[in-house]
C-alpha cells in the first residue's frame, strides 16, 4: 500500500522534470504526507498535463453524500479498478503524482507490535511519478468543488515483498518514457525494479539490499 510519501524538490526541480509550470508555487508544500491527513498535492492530470494542479489525497466519488470514506480511497488496486464502485468511473481521469519516496513499515513479529519503518527511492533520490485516478466532486451544503485522488498499487515485487511482508503491495511507479503516455491512454509501462530502500532508525540511515 502507500499511506506515507515524500516529495522534497522545490517547485523549479518539479516544472524542469516535468515541463508544466505552476500558476502559483507558494501552494506547493514539500516534506513528508501522511494521507489520513488528506493533504492537498501536486499532481499532473490527463486535462491539463502542462500544468501542475493541487488535488487532495483520497478519491471521492462524486456520487458520495460526504467525504467520510475518504481515507478508503487513499490506494486503489491496479487489478480491480474497473470492478470497484469508488473507482470504475474515474478509469479515464489519470494523474500523476511527483515524489521523491515513501515509506513502509515491516512487521518483525506476526501481530506487528514490531516493525521497521523504511524509506523506498529511486537512485540518487531522482523525482519519480506515482500512477493515479483522480475526481471532482461537489460537496451539497455549500456547492465547492474539491478535486481527490487516489494512488494505483500493484502486487509487491521482491524488495517490497521483503518489507510489506503483510499485504505484499506497493505503488504504481511509470516509467519517465511512458509517463505521456500514461496520460493519453492508460499504458502502464512500469519502473518499479528501480526502487532502492533505506531503513530508517532514530540516529542513522542503513542500506538494505536484498542481494
Amino acid at each position: 500500500m502507500c499511506f506515507h510519501s515524500k516529495q522534497s524538490k522545490d517547485a523549479q526541480a518539479l516544472e524542469k522534470r516535468y515541463q508544466a509550470k505552476f500558476d502559483d508555487a507558494s501552494l506547493l508544500k514539500t516534506g513528508d504526507f501522511n494521507g489520513f491527513q488528506h493533504p492537498s498535492m501536486a499532481v499532473i492530470s490527463n486535462i491539463e498535463p502542462a500544468k501542475f494542479q493541487f488535488f487532495q489525497w483520497g478519491l471521492i466519488p462524486h456520487w458520495a453524500s460526504d467525504a467520510s470514506n475518504q481515507k478508503n480511497t487513499l490506494n486503489a488496486r491496479m487489478e480491480t479498478i474497473n470492478e470497484k464502485s469508488s473507482f470504475r468511473n474515474y478509469t479515464q481521469q489519470r494523474c500523476l503524482i511527483p515524489s521523491d519516496g515513501f515509506y513502509e513499515w515491516k512487521w518483525l513479529d506476526s501481530k506487528g507490535k514490531s516493525k521497521q519503518k523504511y524509506l523506498l527511492h529511486l537512485p540518487d533520490e531522482a523525482i519519480f511519478s506515482l500512477a493515479g485516478l483522480w475526481s471532482s466532486w461537489t460537496e451539497r451544503s455549500s456547492g465547492k468543488s474539491l478535486y481527490t485522488f487516489s494512488i494505483l498499487t500493484t502486487a509487491a515485487n521482491e524488495l517490497m515483498s521483503e518489507i510489506h511482508n503483510t499485504k505484499k503491495r506497493m505503488p504504481v511507479i511509470i516509467d519517465p518514457s511512458a509517463e505521456n503516455e500514461w496520460l493519453r491512454s492508460g499504458e502502464t509501462i512500469i519502473c518499479n525494479h528501480l526502487l532502492q530502500a533505506r531503513k530508517i532508525n532514530e540516529q542513522a540511515f542503513e542500506q538494505l539490499s536484498l542481494f
